[in-house]
């Protein structure tokens, strides 16, 4: 594979989530190019089964190397627990997930060795997290908590709402219960709770932000591909969105949330590929 280091990063994700991966690839790499696609007619896939989540990928990674792509992120928990280690057996682009970043930082970061984990029900039950952390230290143990309520409530803006922070509360209580010290945010909707979470956990839990962890993983990536943009010329749109459905909601939800103002969103038919 001989990729040029002006390529675009693609990133996907089941819809508005991956934006806050985006959003740290925008602030931590900031002269790479950028292709997102978001399967906005097709979220969530944290309800779906692991053949759908893979069949779903297999299409977005066919349409982003239709975009000369030089790596792609799979800016979404749940297509990071089923079907990464299947694409990248298929494909000759390096890829990477969002779950692998953020469980070796938990790993690191846990004092107590009590981690707790909040995520779609088929990335908790997928395990993929506890397993990477337990490779890293056995005697961690790993509580998840699915909480399939938090991802229509950020898409519905609702981050402060009351009924926001009570459905939270009784998410968070049972793993508060369990005295976690470190607390994974395992869907890339969960930073923009942010704040209100942290208000709820308290000082003493760590929060942990794989989107974060991400945009490192990539930069450490694209090293040591060689692949990192130089960034000599300034681009006028170095970020293109696309998705599967419902362009302007999309564009409205990306321009309250990134540094950088979309002008223009493209849907597709992702079926087609």
């Amino acid at each position: 594979m001989n990729q040029r280091k002006d390529a675009p990063i693609g990133v996907f994700d089941s819809g508005v989530g991956g934006l806050t991966v985006a959003r740290e690839i925008m602030r931590n790499l900031p002269h790479e190019r950028i292709v997102y696609f978001g399967d906005t007619a097709r979220v969530p896939y944290g309800s779906k089964s692991k053949e759908t989540v893979i069949r779903y990928s297999r299409q977005i990674v066919r349409f982003l190397q239709t975009q000369n792509v030089k790596a792609i992120v799979v800016a979404c928990n749940t297509a990071s627990a089923l079907a990464l280690e299947t694409i990248r057996e298929e494909i000759d682009i390096p890829i990477i997930g969002v779950v692998k970043p953020g469980a070796k930082v938990a790993a690191l970061t846990t004092r107590n060795k009590k981690i707790g984990l909040i995520g779609t029900r088929a990335t908790v039950k997928s395990c993929l997290y506890k397993t990477i952390i337990q490779k890293e230290d056995p005697q961690i143990q790993v509580i998840g908590q699915a909480c399939p309520l938090f991802v229509p409530l950020v898409e519905e803006g609702w981050l402060k709402d009351p009924v926001t922070i009570e459905i939270a509360k009784r998410y968070l209580d049972p793993l508060l219960c369990q005295d976690i010290d470190t607390l994974i945010l395992g869907c890339t909707h969960y930073p923009l709770l942010r704040s209100m979470l942290k208000t709820l956990v308290g000082e003493q839990v760590t929060l942990v932000n794989p989107a974060y962890e991400t945009a490192k993983e990539l930069e450490r990536l694209l090293k040591r591909e060689h692949l990192e943009h130089e960034g000599e010329e300034e681009e006028e749109f170095p970020y293109r969105f696309f998705v599967s459905d419902e362009e302007e909601h999309f564009q409205e939800f990306a321009n309250s949330i990134l540094p950088y103002d979309v002008k223009m969103t493209k849907q597709i038919n992702i079926e087609e590929y």
